[in-house]
């Protein structure tokens, strides 16, 4: 499994979620709940983006200053709309999407496989906890971690290789979220998943390369879980 690999099987779990009701429902809902909290988030920003600049700097009385004031002002709410955008995203994540994505994700595996592989060992309602538990760190410190490295970027002469690697590892993590959901629900040892990730590294880069494409990436994240059970059903099989 290569690049390209990964680019197809996105783009593969894309056309199968629009193919199928139950599951275009489902990757809807997740779409318009990111975008909607972002809309909420990223409002509450502007309507208090003055204070916030405020704060950091007050207005200078001196017009041959002011400029730069303005070009502060633009930036700042630039930054804080994204930052609204990456928060946004991981509270749905958090809170309710991880359940949406299992259900997605079942839903593929049984209408191409006819039934679903898990663990018998716990109920049903203790998988959920168990995949929520498994989300926070998983989707949290990747793109905690990203943004890190963005500001370290900022503040160092090799900003633009540090931006570009950071932005490498958040989506390949953001594609493993995704890829470790059918191996978890499965109660497959952490350390055996992460295993198989380090593996496919080059895989996880082309499925998650799409979540960079600005406004398409939260449709292709909606139904990133159907392209990528595609992918655990055939590495399966081999």
């Amino acid at each position: 499994m290569n690049l390209v690999s990964g680019i197809k099987y996105n783009l593969r779990g894309l056309g199968m979620g629009f193919k199928t009701p139950k599951l275009l429902i489902l990757g809807l809902i997740r779409f318009f709940t990111v975008v909607l909290i972002t809309i909420f988030a990223a409002g509450l920003i502007l309507v208090y983006h003055q204070e916030i600049l405020g704060f950091m700097w007050t207005k200078p009385e001196n017009q041959w200053v002011t400029w730069l004031w303005y070009l502060l002002s633009w930036l700042l709410s630039a930054v804080l709309v994204g930052l609204s955008a990456v928060i946004s995203f991981l509270v749905s994540q958090i809170l309710f999407s991880v359940l949406i994505m299992d259900m997605m994700s079942r839903i593929t595996e049984r209408k191409v496989t006819g039934n679903i592989q898990e663990s018998s060992k716990i109920p049903l309602w203790q998988q959920f906890l168990f995949l929520i538990k498994q989300e926070i760190p998983r989707a949290t410190i990747p793109v905690l971690l990203s943004l890190l490295l963005i500001i370290i970027g900022w503040l160092t002469p090799a900003g633009p290789i540090i931006t570009i690697l950071s932005s490498g590892i958040a989506v390949i993590f953001l594609a493993w979220d995704n890829t470790d959901l059918t191996p978890a629900r499965q109660l497959v040892p952490f350390k055996e998943r992460f295993r198989s990730l380090r593996g496919s590294l080059l895989f996880h880069l082309g499925f998650g390369i799409l979540f960079l494409i600005p406004v398409l990436n939260i449709l292709f994240l909606a139904f990133a879980p159907v392209g990528a059970t595609l992918y655990q059903i055939d590495k399966n099989k081999i």
